[in-house]
């Protein structure tokens, strides 16, 4: 269980109702163990009665009086077996909203090299499945296990004091019972933790399937994508039966071994009453109400073997990935102030996942409140610069300084709140368009969401559409055309009034007289901004202040737009092509 005492911290935090379940536990279980007493009581009323030793009407009295006390027993038994319930399965929700929040904040302090490397299925799985597999084990578990202590505790002790003999045969069933349990246990954790690593693979295969759907019907891969996932749906049911057949050995093995115990105690319960060794019949229908409340116990200990077992399973499965450092971490504590430069010096970045080098030996300096157009051909480097100055990665080798002090020595925070970055993959979420653009802002007015649509020129569009701003996107804002994103991830963007802005090919998607106005509207909301502008087309990068053009990861050209089209090479045949484009 060494796995599982990641929780000890939640246990620890939680002390205090955990404490008050298991005292109310044991008050529960105590008033549970009155009533065998009484029911002995009560046969042995009707036995004096029967042979004349007692009168009807005492007789009488004595029946109701053990009656109400076996009747109150029970309605406190339950009453507190609720209150039970009300503490310690509640604190196991609470450990698991601990939990779930703690998995979900360490995934997002870990690099973009973590989430190439796994699945988002697979991610999703240990936060919801392995997660819930745990709860039962801070819960459940817990609630159940005191209850088979507090019961073992207090009635196998008490068997032995009222009859040693009746109490030894029918607990001798026991032994072997706990070594079943210990090697079915061994199966069930392997079988538990093959099952756990399916449901992360079929996870990660409907997540995919689901989210590329347009390209599934594309290319009629119905036929293809039905028949993997028949073969997953297989899989996981053969590991599922192999894990319930181990499973299923449990209830029917309680069963036996409670009913060779009654056996036991109805047969030497039995001989020691004729031969007079015990009283009365009363014992042995005591004895047997002993036994039958040790059944669910007994039976708890196997399902809560299996529940250990799965819970160290999926705990083991998210320590995994606790236990990764993210790559890019703060090395500052305090605030930072961000005005703007931007400096490259000798940087190269080669990425991990992939060993491409995409920059060699960069060098290039933003003033504060440049405007700065980055072009060159796919895979020149481009975008790796903007992912960069947002740190998220870190360079191999050089450095980047950020207002001359180096990138690693600015509290990271501080340096992403300071950015507004649109990505060359516009992505939205699943929710309105007015929520996906304040984003950006969350305490933005109205008229400020307005104002950055319109500057975005995306306004139109979205008052056009039925519910305006309170449009549900899609799935990755699947509702809009590519050009519309675009536009609303610009507007997020610039309703985040940041420092540094950086538009990575943002204006693909958009014609050309759109792209010329949302370009002089940037210009004037970026005033006294550093921005830095990737793309392909000259159009965009005309006005900057400079324009750098990269070439294998190393640069090509700079200079100014008049500069670089009054000397031969790249940016010259690239403004010439598009120029004729136009014209055409």
């Amino acid at each position: 269980m060494k796995e599982l005492r990641h929780l000890n911290k939640y246990f620890k935090k939680y002390w205090l109702k955990l404490l008050l379940g298991i005292i109310i536990t044991i008050i529960a279980r105590v008033f549970q163990l009155v009533m065998p007493s009484y029911v002995k009581n009560s046969i042995e009323v009707v036995e004096n009665y029967v042979s004349n030793q007692l009168e009807e009407s005492a007789a009488r009295d004595l029946l109701l009086e053990y009656i109400l006390i076996i009747v109150g027993a029970a309605l406190l038994s339950g009453f507190f077996t609720f209150l039970m319930r009300q503490t310690i399965i509640n604190v196991s929700r609470y450990i698991e909203y601990d939990l779930k929040n703690e998995v979900f904040d360490h995934y997002q302090l870990l690099s973009l090299n973590f989430y190439k490397k796994n699945r988002t299925g697979d991610l999703m799985n240990r936060i919801s499945e392995d997660v819930s597999q745990v709860r039962l084990y801070a819960g459940p578990a817990i609630m159940y296990g005191m209850q088979t202590l507090t019961l073992f505790v207090c009635l196998i002790p008490l068997m032995f004091i009222k009859a040693p003999t009746i109490a030894f045969y029918s607990l001798l069933p026991l032994p072997v019972l706990s070594i079943l349990i210990y090697q079915i246990s061994r199966i069930i954790h392997k079988r538990s933790t093959k099952v756990q690593e399916y449901l992360s693979t079929l996870s990660t295969f409907a997540q995919e399937s689901f989210s590329g759907v347009s390209v599934i019907k594309a290319y009629t891969l119905e036929p293809q994508i039905n028949s993997e996932v028949r073969a997953l749906a297989l899989e996981g049911k053969d590991k599922s039966m192999d894990l319930a057949k181990v499973n299923a050995w449990f209830f029917p093995l309680m069963i036996l071994l409670i009913g060779i115990s009654n056996i036991f105690v109805i047969y030497v319960g039995g001989k020691q009453y004729l031969d007079g060794q015990i009283e009365s019949v009363g014992t042995i229908a005591e004895f047997i109400l002993y036994v039958n409340m040790l059944t669910w116990p007994v039976a708890i200990v196997g399902w809560l073997t299996s529940i250990v077992q799965r819970a160290e399973a999926s705990q083991k499965r998210i320590n995994e990935f606790l236990k990764e450092e993210p790559s890019i971490k703060s090395e500052v504590a305090q605030k930072t102030q961000i005005s703007g430069k931007i400096e490259f010096r000798d940087v190269t970045f080669t990425y991990e996942d992939t060993e491409i080098t995409a920059l060699h030996g960069i060098s290039f300096t933003v003033e504060q409140g440049e405007t700065v157009a980055i072009l060159g051909k796919t895979g020149s480097g481009k975008s790796t610069i903007l992912e960069l100055i947002a740190r998220l990665y870190d360079t191999s080798s050089g450095t980047i300084l950020i207002d001359d002090v180096p990138i690693k020595e600015i509290n990271l925070e501080s340096l992403r709140s300071m950015i507004g970055a649109v990505p060359q993959d516009a992505f939205l979420f699943s929710d309105t368009i007015r929520n996906n653009i304040k984003f950006g802002k969350e305490e933005a007015t109205e008229e400020e969401i307005e104002e950055v649509a319109r500057m975005s020129v995306v306004h139109d569009n979205i008052v056009g559409f039925t519910n305006g701003y309170d449009t549900i996107l899609g799935e990755r804002g699947i509702t809009l055309s590519g050009g519309q994103k675009q536009r609303v991830s610009i507007a997020r963007a610039l309703l985040k009034d940041p420092q540094i802005y950086l538009f990575d090919d943002c204006l693909s998607a958009v014609d050309t007289e759109t792209e010329e106005e949302i370009l002089n509207n940037l210009k004037r909301a970026s005033e006294n901004r550093t921005t830095l502008i990737v793309s392909h087309r000259v159009s965009s990068a005309k006005n900057a202040d400079k324009i750098i053009v990269l070439e294998g990861g190393k640069i090509l050209q700079q200079g100014t737009h008049n500069q670089l089209v009054a000397q031969e090479g790249y940016y010259k045949d690239l403004y010439i092509n598009q120029l004729s484009e136009k014209e055409n």
